[in-house]
């Protein structure tokens, strides 16, 4: 069983303030819009409020599931650690995003650990509740396979990014993805972590992810301040992987 974390009652890590609808809040989540009233009520009165510090482990890898999570505030990071002792980060989970289908469903003991890395507000969602609304919407059925592909989708991108791209086209397209969409002029982000996360996210050393930031920056192509980065061109950012020449010191693909 994972380890729950604290009773949301106020202090480091917990919300504060009036309860939240536990209901509402699950109905507005893309995962659970269409169940009827009385199922969103049933998952509701199944789900758990968890509270979580900074830094604070939700559960270790080997855990059983027997229910899954949503991030309501905060961010969790999913990850493992080799034998060597290094980690890697598998995924940053946001708000409204959820994790832990998959493993509640195999039933297997779970192959990452669960850490916050802000003060994080997250529901916990029971198995029995789940398979009931199954049995009863087979559209909701179908939404968890469509999460599922999402996910294993995402995790083959990741390995295709790992294998084809190199290390700065793997910065580059973070910092596209986290600027949205405008195809032209400039975009303000801020990184959602520490660089040091997402450079394990991106499967680089932090040396490497602060090496290519500064290259960018020394290149014109991005301004740098603490976790704000400037995109000073979309368009050119987009472009300059295909401009580099293939001795570039900036298209080593190592991390």
């Amino acid at each position: 069983m994972a380890n729950l974390g604290c009773p949301l009652k106020g202090g480091a890590g917990k919300r504060t303030g009036s309860p939240i609808n536990i209901g509402g809040l699950l109905a507005n989540l893309p995962l659970f819009q269409q169940l009827r009233e009385s199922e969103i009520v049933n998952l509701a009165a199944a789900a758990r409020e968890i509270g979580l510090s900074k830094g604070q482990i939700l559960f270790q890898r080997g855990t059983l599931l027997d229910g899954f999570y949503v991030v309501v505030q905060g961010q969790v990071k999913l990850a493992f650690s080799s034998p060597q002792g290094h980690e890697k980060v598998v995924a940053i989970i946001e708000p409204g995003q959820s994790f832990g289908e998959a493993m509640m469903f195999l039933e297997k003991p779970c192959p990452v650990f669960a850490q916050a890395l802000a003060d994080t507000h997250l529901l916990y969602i029971a198995k029995r509740g789940i398979f009931a609304a199954i049995d009863h919407d087979s559209a909701f059925a179908r939404r968890m396979l469509a999460g599922l592909s999402i996910r294993l989708r995402s995790l083959i991108h990741d390995v295709e990014d790992y294998s084809l791209h190199s290390s700065t086209q793997r910065v580059i397209g973070f910092l596209l993805h986290l600027a949205g969409t405008p195809d032209s002029g400039s975009a303000t982000l801020e990184l959602p972590t520490s660089k040091h996360v997402i450079a394990s996210r991106l499967n680089l050393t932090p040396e490497t992810l602060s090496r290519i930031l500064h290259d960018l920056s020394e290149s014109e192509l991005i301004a740098v301040k603490g976790r704000h980065i400037t995109v000073l061109d979309m368009a050119r950012l987009r472009q300059f992987d295909d401009l580099l020449p293939p001795s570039h010191p900036l298209c080593d693909k190592s991390g």
